[in-house]
């Protein structure tokens, strides 16, 4: 009877422990496939811009106002300086800008803060237009170049210049910026 009985009793640990090892085994599962369907999943940013619509990036990539946004403020960032804001000028620069991108651009902006250091030159923009391409992550921006030394405007001069991003998880990087030159025309 005791052999019975411990027979039973053996069977019944033995068919509990084979449901619970199912029942984590199951579980187990099911939890990669959350954290699978969650890595996976698009994700999406909504982001309320002083403009007067509603712009969202997503890790398909960048909305062309989303772009044009961020454009227009690197641009006001990058083509406004003074003597007395050139520190931060070019560390503001250099927080925007693809880790890769970060050296030749530091290098390049550390030669106009020796060069502007002590001076009375100010330059500024107005914006006339800008163009995104945000398949190619790229865009232009057209703008009047004011030079001010001292209190004199002494020069204005439309340009256009060209942004170059990148575009990794929901992060808009710069890569580089410059002036476009007119067809013909080589830089000195």
């Amino acid at each position: 009877m005791d052999l019975t009985f411990a027979h039973e009793t053996s069977q019944r640990t033995l068919k509990q422990r084979n449901l619970l090892a199912l029942i984590s085994v199951v579980l187990g599962v099911l939890v990669v496939v959350m954290f699978t369907a969650a890595n996976t999943r698009d994700r999406e940013i909504v982001l309320q811009p002083v403009i007067p619509h509603e712009m969202a990036i997503t890790t398909a990539g960048v909305s062309p106002e989303y772009l044009e946004a961020v454009t227009r403020d690197a641009a006001q960032l990058a083509l406004n300086r003074s003597p007395e804001t050139l520190q931060y000028w070019k560390d503001s620069i250099i927080k925007i800008t693809a880790p890769e991108a970060q050296g030749k651009l530091k290098t390049e902006l550390m030669g106009i803060v020796e060069e502007q250091q002590g001076s009375q030159i100010t330059q500024f923009v107005t914006i006339d237009w800008i163009k995104v391409d945000p398949d190619g992550l790229a865009s232009q921006v057209g703008a009047v170049v004011h030079t001010i030394v001292g209190s004199r405007d002494v020069r204005r001069e439309h340009k256009v210049f060209q942004f170059k991003w990148k575009y990794t998880g929901l992060s808009l990087k710069l890569l580089s910026f410059g002036v476009v030159m007119p067809a013909g025309e080589e830089e000195a």
